[in-house]
C-alpha cells in the first residue's frame, strides 16, 4: 500500500452511535458513504443523527449543505463494500462476530482495501485470525464522538503490514483527524486504559462516601481536565518540577506517589455498586435529556478546542 492513494470511496459498517458519527464526518470532508447495518430502521436512524450532528459539524467549519448527497444505504454486505477505498468497521465489540465479519470483508472486498475497526479494546490479532489476508487490517480506534474528537488511535495486529498503518493514517488525516500509531498492541490500546483507571478510582471515591458523583465530575473538570487538555500528564509533572523537570518532581514527591499507588480503590461494578451509580446520575443529571446533555458537552469541548486552537 501507499500513502499517495486517493481515498475517496468509504464503507461504514455497523450503524450504531459510532458508525453514524463517522459517516457524518466522512460525509463532510466530501467522501461517497456507503453505510451497512442489518438494523431495520438503518435509513431513518442515520438520517436523524446526521441532522443532530450537523450543528457540531458546521461549528468545524465544514459544508454541511446536501450531506445526504453522497450517502447509500445497502444493508448486504458484500454489496456495500464492493468498491470501498476504506472500510470502517463500527461493529459490536464481540470476537466471534468480528471474526466472522473481518473475513468476510477479507473475501468481498479489493485486495487494495484498507480494512479498519472502531473496536474499543479488541486486538486485531485476535479478530483476523479467520481471514486469509490480514494485513491490510488495522485498529481505527476514535474518541466518542469521532466527527467531534480529535484522536485516533492505529493499532497494529501481529500481521499488519506498515503500508497498512501509513495509508490508514493518511486517510485519518484527510478528514481531518489526529492519528496516533501505537506501537504495540495491547488489549483496550491506550486512551481507554487510562480512563477506566481514573474511572475505577472516581468510582471506588463515589461508592466509599468520600464525594458525591456530581462533585467528583467538577473536580475533574475544574483540575486535571483543563490541565490535561493544555499538556498531558507528563508534561504536568515534569513541569511541576520546576526547572529540574520530571527527575526532581520523582525524585521528591516519586515515593508519595508511589505509595498512594498502594492506596487506590478496586470497586467491583456488582449490582449494590451499579444501583449506586445510576441513582447518583439520575440526581445529577436526570432533568435534563440525553440530547440536551449531548448539546452542551458539544459545546463546550468546542469551545476548549477553540481555545487551543487560538492559543497555538
Amino acid at each position: 500500500m501507499s500513502t499517495s492513494k486517493t481515498f475517496s470511496r468509504v464503507a461504514v459498517v455497523g450503524a450504531g452511535t459510532i458508525g453514524a458519527s463517522w459517516a457524518a464526518l466522512f460525509l463532510a470532508h466530501g467522501l461517497h458513504v456507503t453505510v451497512s447495518d442489518p438494523r431495520h430502521d438503518l435509513e431513518e436512524y442515520v438520517t436523524a443523527q446526521l441532522a443532530a450532528f450537523t450543528p457540531t459539524l458546521a461549528a468545524l467549519g465544514l459544508p454541511t449543505d446536501d450531506l445526504t448527497a453522497r450517502l447509500v444505504f445497502e444493508p448486504e454486505l458484500e454489496k456495500a463494500v464492493a468498491d470501498a477505498d476504506v472500510v470502517q468497521e463500527s461493529g459490536p465489540d464481540d470476537l466471534n462476530l468480528k471474526q466472522e465479519l473481518f473475513a468476510r470483508l477479507g473475501a468481498a472486498t479489493r485486495p487494495g482495501t484498507l480494512l479498519l475497526s472502531s473496536t474499543s479494546g479488541i486486538r486485531a490479532t485476535d479478530f483476523t485470525a479467520r481471514m486469509a489476508d490480514p494485513g491490510r487490517v488495522a485498529v481505527g480506534h476514535p474518541f466518542n464522538p469521532p466527527h467531534l474528537i480529535p484522536l485516533v488511535e492505529i493499532v497494529p495486529g501481529e500481521q499488519t503490514e506498515a503500508g497498512t498503518l501509513a495509508d490508514a493514517a493518511a486517510f485519518y488525516r484527510q478528514v481531518g483527524k489526529q492519528p496516533l500509531i501505537l506501537r504495540r498492541e495491547i488489549p483496550g490500546f491506550v486512551a481507554n486504559r487510562l480512563q477506566s483507571a481514573l474511572f475505577r478510582e472516581a468510582v471506588h471515591l463515589v461508592t466509599t462516601g468520600v464525594v458525591g458523583l456530581e462533585d467528583l465530575d467538577t473536580i475533574v473538570t475544574s483540575s486535571i481536565g483543563p490541565r490535561w487538555a493544555a499538556g498531558g500528564p507528563f508534561l504536568t509533572f515534569n513541569l511541576g518540577g520546576g526547572p529540574g523537570g520530571l527527575e526532581h518532581f520523582l525524585k521528591h514527591l516519586g515515593s508519595g506517589m508511589e505509595m498512594l499507588w498502594q492506596l487506590l480503590g478496586k470497586p467491583s461494578l456488582d449490582e449494590a455498586t451499579v444501583a449506586t451509580l445510576n441513582a447518583q446520575v439520575r440526581e445529577a443529571y436526570g432533568d435534563r435529556t440525553h440530547g440536551q446533555l449531548s448539546a452542551a458537552r458539544d459545546r463546550d469541548q468546542l469551545a476548549l478546542m477553540a481555545a487551543l486552537r487560538n492559543a497555538d
